[in-house]
């Protein structure tokens, strides 16, 4: 579908939390209408209907994904299953109930519990400031393969994690410095650098707003099943906490700034 120049620049206003919707809702109407172009009368049309019948497109949550299934080159992993198995459980937790119950007023998007899955470090989909961020990972591994010294994985490794020291037969891994993209597995031509532990980051209670906070990373990494797994303990304990409809992240600081463990799982992370 085409867009003019002032219906882009419309959409630019709408705020980016909502923006996809907006967008996805404004070419469907106008695909409806009979329109090949979407021009700003159109925009306004659907975003006035849009705001109006805000708390009918409030599902109760949101999962938000990178641009990894659809070919990214950096994936570090690819479980393409998790998103849907996550799906799955927000959705059996019927959060929209909870929310209707819970929040005063009209439901609006900011109550939404969200996830967001990233397929490698560059977090496109930025899971840094959701409820629930899970980042893909591939840990590097040496292998007893020869190592020919190209310096193709110290090209690779954009944190300078990786070096050739003088003397030494095979590269040097800094691993407090690695974020376990897998760019050096994959640039890596003699198999010398493999992939290890394979896995996702999980990160837990970020939030923007009035009062933002960067998500806390639990230590380690987890497996598909673990990651389930721990989003239903964050629902569970989101229900049990959330009073008036606030959201997962302003309820998990105010439990961890009182030094509790608001997710078993948490346990393996320590306090901060």
């Amino acid at each position: 579908m085409n867009w003019s120049a002032d219906a882009e620049a419309a959409m630019k206003k709408v705020p980016f939390f909502v923006r996809k919707r907006v967008r996805t809702r404004v070419e469907k109407e106008a695909e409806e209408a009979g329109k090949k172009t979407v021009t700003l009368a159109e925009v306004k049309a659907t975003k006035k209907r849009y705001l109006q019948r805000m708390s009918d497109e409030i599902r109760g949550y949101q999962v938000e994904t990178c641009f990894g299934p659809i070919g990214c080159p950096n994936r570090a992993v690819e479980g393409d299953g998790l998103v849907q198995r996550l799906e799955d459980v927000l959705k059996k937790a019927n959060l929209r109930a909870f929310l209707e119950k819970h929040v005063v007023g009209d439901l609006k998007h900011h109550h939404e519990f969200r996830v967001s899955v990233a397929d490698c470090p560059n977090a496109c989909s930025q899971p840094q400031i959701r409820d629930m961020g899970i980042i893909g990972a591939a840990e590097p591994m040496l292998t007893d393969e020869d190592c020919t010294l190209c310096e193709a994985c110290v090209e690779a490794c954009k944190e300078d994690a990786i070096t050739l020291d003088e003397g030494k037969e095979l590269p040097v891994i800094d691993y407090d410095r690695c974020l376990m993209c897998g760019q050096c597995i994959k640039e890596c031509p003699t198999d010398t650098i493999a992939a290890g532990r394979t896995g996702y980051r999980v990160l837990l209670g970020g939030k923007l707003g009035r009062h933002p906070r960067l998500a806390e990373e639990l230590q380690g990494l987890y497996s598909e099943d673990e990651v389930v797994e721990i989003l239903k303990q964050c629902i569970a304990f989101y229900k049990k906490k959330s009073k008036r409809g606030e959201r997962f992240a302003a309820v998990f600081w105010k439990a961890r700034d009182k030094k509790e463990i608001p997710v078993p799982s948490l346990a393996r992370a320590g306090d901060s």
